[in-house]
């Protein structure tokens, strides 16, 4: 069976339902490839929590997505950042830019579930699901070739643009045999949701150690998102550890900015590499989100990167008409060049500048840190780029009909 389809989206996560409706706006015939069968949700949306910049919340207002969250958000009005050992900390505040938060953090199974409701409301959207890629053929008639494993069926799909959105070991990727270079951090994060004896007031806590990073969220159901960094040697004993000895040891990591720490959830592990793509767009076909660049969660910019991404796809796409016209493409990678540069730097540089044990960095870590928190300037710069307002941003993302 063959089907035509102006877009063909490979992965239905976060980045690839989030293309499908910016696309729809468009009037675009776009075929949603995604490994979940109808009924159950991805992975990826489970109770972990995501951290949308303030850029971010403005596209997918726009999307008609943030009005579909059933659970309230919890707005992120204060961070503050320091490392133990560390004379120097970091403290901002969205009053003194005028803003009443620099972003919301979300829970991603309530997103999901937000997607979908926007998914099935698509007028041009066909889904194969469950579907697995299997491989690209080439060029025929202006439409790249794209077969699915579905069932005990073979399906060819014939696209103008593949959209690879599936992820970091992205199968797209590799069929356009495009290479990509890994750092493995010798990390693991532990993602949980904790009750506290103080209630989230907007601000979020990032504290930095030799052994990893642990960041606190405020969540909007009063509870906090907590984000917990080991070393991968101490993997397996924390995920052994049970409620209480987990619950102290956290408890060392954040001290008693938010007091005792009282109840936690399930956790969840995930190993931390970096794997970036060496270019981004083939032959009718483009990389997006963890396919084109998996990075540190220091910062929460993983997703808040790969939707700009999209929205800057779907800003080409309707300019050139063909969505996967060469000269489209080249531009979509032009302009995506210089957030995706800074913001690999950016999460890339504080990982490793922060778990860095040497003593001779602690004094220059100290100093850096005392200089942004006394610095408007260098403050505003990084508030800048928390909130997604990095190199050529998409209309949606600044607020602007596209």
């Amino acid at each position: 069976m063959t089907d035509r389809h102006d877009v063909v989206i490979v992965g239905g996560g976060l980045v690839g339902a989030s293309l499908a409706i910016a696309l729809d706006r468009q009037g675009l015939d776009v075929g949603l490839v995604e490994a979940a069968p109808a009924g159950q949700m991805p992975a990826v949306f489970d109770q972990r929590n995501l951290s949308f910049a303030a850029a971010t919340v403005n596209a997918l207002g726009a999307l008609g997505i943030m009005g579909r969250l059933r659970a309230p958000t919890g707005p992120i009005r204060r961070i503050h950042i320091s490392r133990q050992g560390d004379f120097g900390r970091v403290r901002l505040d969205a009053a003194d830019y005028a803003r009443e938060a620099f972003g919301q953090v979300v829970v991603a199974r309530d997103f999901g579930e937000a997607l979908e409701a926007g998914l099935q409301d698509l007028r041009g959207l066909t889904r194969y699901r469950p579907a697995r890629f299997t491989d690209l053929g080439g060029t025929d008639d202006g439409h790249r070739i794209v077969r699915l494993a579905t069932g005990d069926q073979v399906r060819e799909l014939r696209a103008r643009l593949v959209v690879a959105a599936d992820g970091t070991h992205s199968s797209v990727r590799e069929a356009l045999g495009i290479a990509a270079d890994t750092h493995d951090y010798g990390q693991t994060l532990f993602v949980a949701r904790i009750r506290a004896e103080r209630a989230p007031d907007g601000t979020a806590y990032e504290r930095f150690r030799e052994d990893g990073p642990t960041a606190l969220l405020p969540r909007g159901d009063r509870h906090w998102g907590v984000v917990h960094g080991v070393q991968q040697a101490q993997a397996e004993a924390v995920a052994a550890l049970d409620h209480a000895a987990w619950l102290q040891r956290l408890q060392r990591h954040v001290g008693w900015r938010i007091g005792r720490l009282l109840e936690s959830g399930e956790r969840s592990a995930y190993p931390m590499t970096r794997v970036v793509a060496q270019r981004v767009v083939g032959e009718r076909a483009v990389l997006l989100g963890n396919a084109a660049q998996t990075i540190h969660p220091i910062g929460a910019q993983g997703f808040n990167l790969g939707l700009r991404d999209a929205l800057t796809l779907a800003e080409e796409i309707a300019r050139a008409g063909d969505p996967g016209d060469p000269v489209a493409l080249a531009r979509y990678a032009a302009r995506r060049q210089e957030d995706r540069e800074r913001t690999l730097a950016f999460s890339d540089g504080l990982a490793r500048l922060t778990s860095n044990p040497s003593p001779l960095l602690r004094p220059l870590r100290s100093l850096g840190l005392a200089a942004v928190d006394a610095n408007a300037s260098l403050q505003a710069f990084l508030v800048g780029g928390a909130m997604g307002f990095r190199g050529d941003v998409p209309a949606l993302c600044r607020g602007e009909a596209a």
